[in-house]
This record gives C-alpha cells, structure tokens and sequence, in this order.
C-alpha cells in the first residue's frame, strides 16, 4: 500500500478500534474461531446470551437421554459422553401395603389369612432383586405360630431370614421378616404374608389391637 508521507508504524488491532456489532457472526469463517484464539478470561459468562451454548453446540458424541450426565470419555468426538450413572444398588421402586383389619387362622398349613399384606411389583430387569420386608404384631392363643413370605406359590421361607417362628403358651408378639429375592424375571410377581398355627391347637391373629401391619417390596437394579 501507498502512503503520502511517512509509513505509519504497524500497530496491532485491539478491540477499542472495532465498534460493537461490527464482527458478526456471519463474518467469521466456520471454525475460525477455536480454543487456541480465545486467551483464558476473555469471554466472561456475561458476554454470553442465554442459551446460547446448547446440547446441539456441544461435541458430545451422543444424544442425550432424560436422568444422564455428561461424563468424559477418552476417544469420544469432543471427550464427553451422555451417560448413566454407574454402579448397582439403586432402588428402581417401591410399593407397599399396609393391615388393619384383624385376620387369624387355625390352619396347621400356610395361608394369607385373607390378608391385605399382598402386593404386586413388574422387576425392569431379569437381573434385578427384590427387597421384601414384613412387619406385623400378632397374638397367638397357644403353643407355635409361624408366619412367612410367598412369592407367587413359591415359599420363600425356606431361604435365610425368610420365615419367623413362634413358640409360646399365650402372648402377643411381633413378626418380622427381611427377605432378598432373586427373582430372575420381568413379570408382575405378587408377594404376600402367610401364617400358620404349627401346632394344631392354637389360632394365630394379626391386625386390629395387635398393630398394624407391612409389607414393602423394594426393586434393586444390579
């Protein structure tokens, strides 16, 4: 370039020479601006509009999905991932019944008493487990009463901490059970308190005077 005079002296251009709304966004290059030409602090969090920066402006190599986080992935496009959280042990759900109403029986064998202490719960997943917890008074008239958890038709009594058993002449008492199944499915199961008078000779009562009574269902993912 040509100067009358003398060449002024090259000077580099800072942003008090450009007016505001001058560089638009539809005079920079695609990709001309990049990390390397932003110095650290220069775009502070006020420069920018709301919303401006969005899922669809971010290198994440996936799409997102409602309840996962961005985590970093080494070798993913742009480093980030949308990811579930990791690790077992997370309650998926919970449902739960309660008793009032006063049920006995005399049966030597195993029934719900007519119970309310049922429920259904669907697993999410075959490799889930399902938490069962009981919790009822009682009063047994004489000798031994026992009361334990069925899943379907299937006792689950016959595994640790499955079933209680009580042997006394006359009393009120407490049952409890906490039982961790494996159902190994994806269909609705029903759980359900049974209780039986083992001896013959006695009646055993739940609900009513005797306390309310519980049973939750807890699904754990793996």
């Amino acid at each position: 370039m040509s100067y009358i005079g003398k060449t002024p002296t090259p000077a580099p251009l800072t942003a008090n020479d450009i007016a505001d709304g001058i560089i638009t966004e539809d005079k920079l290059g695609a990709n001309a601006v990049t990390t390397g030409k932003i110095t650290d602090g220069t775009v502070a969090q006020a420069d920018i509009s709301d919303q401006a920066i969005n899922e669809a402006k971010m290198q994440v190599s996936n799409s997102p999905t409602n309840g996962y986080f961005l985590s970093a992935q080494s070798g993913n496009t742009g480093g980030m991932t949308w990811a579930e959280a990791g690790g077992g042990g997370k309650i998926l759900q919970v449902v739960s019944v309660a008793e009032t109403t006063a049920r006995s029986t005399n049966s030597t064998s195993f029934n719900t008493m007519s119970s309310a202490l049922t429920l259904n719960i669907t697993p999410s997943a075959t490799s889930s487990k399902i938490l069962v917890m009981l919790s009822t008074g009682f009063y047994l008239t004489a000798n031994d009463g026992s009361t334990t958890i069925f899943r379907d038709s299937t006792n689950l009594g016959h595994s640790l901490y499955g079933l209680f058993y009580m042997h006394a002449a006359a009393g009120f008492g407490m049952a409890t059970i906490n039982h961790m199944d494996s159902p190994s499915s994806t269909s609705q199961l029903t759980y359900a308190m049974y209780g039986r008078n083992v001896s013959g000779s006695s009646t055993l009562t739940i609900g009513n005077e005797n306390g309310t009574g519980s049973l939750i269902a807890m699904e754990i993912g793996a």
